[in-house]
């Protein structure tokens, strides 16, 4: 058989650019965190009051820019402390591996802090001054969370300050932007996004688990240990789901909420694919499925609190 030489020439492969860079560094798989309860505390709102379009649109970047900013100072972070290597996991390291300055990245952070308070600006002169101070206060635990002398990332709480100022705090400022309140049922139906918003924190720290305990880390799952980080991460779904169906039950919110159930296959695989694993590369997967397992439980949820908010019969 003839065979012809090979005069295809030799190519480095090219390095991504650097808008490309920029939104991987963004972590846009985690950005679900902070657009979904946004969606979930305004369609709960629709059955008290008219939408207020042009707030939901400042709320919704607000939310993003923070959650955007918080990534950004990790990142930053992360390279001062020198956690993030060439051979690192996962999408950060932009600084280490394709040359990002450490201050541009560090000026972005604190841009989309800026843009972010024009856009509170905007939300409180609708609605409440008393927002300034809470979103201020969200911002600064967004910095400290990678930055200052005892970073929350570096203690057991990470996923209950992600869970409570990404999941139910987003959820119940949105609702409160067009209502003007906050009552018993936004409160109740906030808590099962503000787990699954603090599940994802805990995925990653089980894929960085021997990485973060190295650096001095104390996360929760260094602290358990990854067998017992595993089943309390499949805990949380299970509660998420469980306290949907407890509302149910009591009768506080329509059964047609329900459908969320239709993502636990989704929980199934995060939690399944960090069992008998204990390389970071193997891990990525399951710290994919359990963003995607906000992402869907969370659209589902919004999808039946429109319906039964909006149109009678679904009542």
């Amino acid at each position: 058989m003839n065979t012809l030489p090979n005069t295809m020439p030799y190519s480095t492969p090219e390095k991504p650019g650097k808008l490309k860079v920029l939104w991987k560094i963004t972590r846009p798989h985690t950005l679900t965190a902070s657009f979904i309860p946004v969606f979930i505390g305004t369609s709960l709102s629709l059955g008290y009051t008219p939408w207020h379009k042009l707030l939901f649109g400042a709320m919704l970047i607000s939310c993003l820019l923070i959650q955007i900013a918080t990534n950004l100072f990790n990142e930053y972070y992360d390279f001062k402390r020198g956690l993030d290597t060439i051979d690192s996991i996962g999408i950060g390291g932009a600084i280490v591996r394709e040359g990002f300055r450490p201050q541009t990245v560090l000026r972005l952070a604190l841009g989309c802090y800026g843009v972010s308070i024009l856009f509170g600006i905007y939300i409180c002169v609708h609605s409440s001054w008393w927002l300034a101070l809470i979103g201020l206060v969200g911002m600064l635990i967004g910095y400290l969370y990678t930055g200052g002398p005892l970073p929350i990332a570096y203690t057991p709480l990470g996923e209950i300050f992600a869970g409570l100022l990404m999941g139910s705090f987003f959820i119940l400022i949105s609702f409160f932007i067009q209502t003007g309140y906050v009552n018993e049922k936004s409160i109740l139906v906030s808590i099962p996004t503000g787990i699954l918003v603090g599940a994802i924190n805990m995925a990653n720290n089980i894929r960085d688990l021997d990485g973060d305990k190295d650096s001095g880390r104390k996360t929760m799952a260094i602290l358990l240990g990854h067998e017992h980080a595993v089943f309390v991460l499949g805990a949380m779904f299970a509660a998420a789901y469980l306290w949907v169906m407890g509302l149910v039950i009591r009768g506080l919110v329509n059964p047609w909420l329900l459908i969320v159930f239709l993502s636990i296959p989704k929980a199934v695989q995060a939690t399944k694919g960090f069992i008998d694993k204990n390389r970071p590369s193997q891990m990525m997967p399951a710290v994919r499925y359990t963003a995607q397992t906000n992402t869907m439980f969370g659209l589902l949820l919004c999808i039946s609190l429109y319906f039964t908010q909006i149109f009678p019969y679904f009542n």
